[in-house]
C-alpha cells in the first residue's frame, strides 16, 4: 500500500465515523499541527491527544462538520490532501466553508506528522455570534 492510500484510509475512515480507524495509521508519537488561529490551535503527540484535543471536540461543538477532500498529491514519504471544511456551530447556529490542505508525513507505513493549513477566520466567524 502506497502513503497516499494510508490517507485515503483515514478519510474513508473519516466518512464512516470510525474513529478507530482514523488513528489507525497513526504512530504512537504522531505530532499532529492544528494551524494557529483555529479553534483546536495547537501540536498534539500521540493518537488519544489528537482524538481528545480535535475529532472528539470537533464531534461535541458542531454539526454537520465534514471535510471533503478532492485531491491527494502523492509526494512519497510527504503527502498533501486538498479539500474543503464545512459545519454549522452548534452555539451559533452559524455555517462555514473554508478551503483546506493537510501536509501528512509517513515514516515506515506510519503518520508521524501532520499539518493543517486553512483559513481560521472562516471558522472564527461562524463561532462568534
Amino acid at each position: 500500500m502506497s502513503n497516499a492510500d494510508l490517507i485515503r484510509q483515514h478519510y474513508a475512515a473519516n466518512d464512516r465515523s470510525d474513529l478507530d480507524g482514523m488513528l489507525a495509521p497513526f504512530a504512537t508519537d504522531i505530532r499532529w499541527t492544528e494551524a494557529a488561529g483555529f479553534p483546536y490551535a495547537g501540536t498534539y503527540i500521540g493518537p488519544d491527544a489528537v482524538a481528545r484535543n480535535v475529532f472528539r471536540r470537533i464531534q461535541e461543538e458542531w454539526d454537520d462538520y465534514t471535510v471533503a477532500i478532492d485531491e491527494i498529491v502523492d509526494g512519497g514519504d510527504v503527502v498533501v490532501a486538498i479539500g474543503t471544511y464545512s459545519g454549522t456551530y452548534t452555539q451559533t447556529g452559524r455555517f462555514f466553508a473554508a478551503r483546506v490542505a493537510h501536509v501528512w508525513r509517513v515514516v515506515g507505513g506510519e503518520v508521524v506528522a501532520f499539518e493543517q493549513i486553512t483559513d481560521t477566520e472562516l471558522v472564527n466567524r461562524a463561532m462568534r455570534a
